[in-house]
């Protein structure tokens, strides 16, 4: 399994998400970097994702969707603040609306990701912070924690294609 731990703090209204990759850190990089390999393990296995905008720099956007089953989808947007290839992306994540328009209903949150390799294996942790408690049990209620280990649970496969 790709992922080794996941906990969470509601003290400091974060959830740090530690995986472990048996591939050097560029390569782990596109995973993020790489809008068709972000597509193949972004969403859960039932909820593929599809990247319709990609800029990974400061103070670009990524847009995308995520599509169900039953057809239903879910937007989602990300507004970069930080990149410094291959080691550190810093970006806040949200819902949108069905044209990209980020949902104020819902919460927003701040991931900040961190790529590091040793003797050839890469070690990702993926820090989640919550704008307040109330959000954090929205979205753990929603399935985050189970979602988010779904989809970096599909790394590997990219990885190994």
């Amino acid at each position: 399994m790709t992922v080794k731990d996941v906990k969470k703090d509601p003290d400091t209204l974060t959830m740090v998400v530690t995986a472990e990759f048996a591939a050097p850190v560029e390569r782990v990089w596109q995973l993020w970097a790489d809008p068709r390999q972000l597509e193949r393990w972004w969403g859960p296995p039932t909820y593929p994702a599809t990247v319709v905008d990609h800029s990974l720099v400061p103070g670009g956007t990524v847009n995308y969707f995520m599509t169900g089953p039953e057809g239903d989808k879910a937007h989602g947007w990300w507004r970069i603040r930080s990149v410094e290839p291959p080691h550190l992306l810093e970006l806040e994540d949200g819902f949108a609306d069905e044209t990209g328009v980020p949902n104020p209903e819902m919460p927003s949150m701040t991931m900040r990701v961190v790529l590091s390799e040793r003797g050839g294996v890469t070690e990702v942790v993926t820090t989640t912070t919550f704008p307040s408690l109330k959000a954090m049990q929205q979205l753990e209620q929603m399935g985050m924690d189970e979602g988010l280990r779904a989809a970096m649970g599909q790394m590997d496969e990219v990885l190994a294609a």
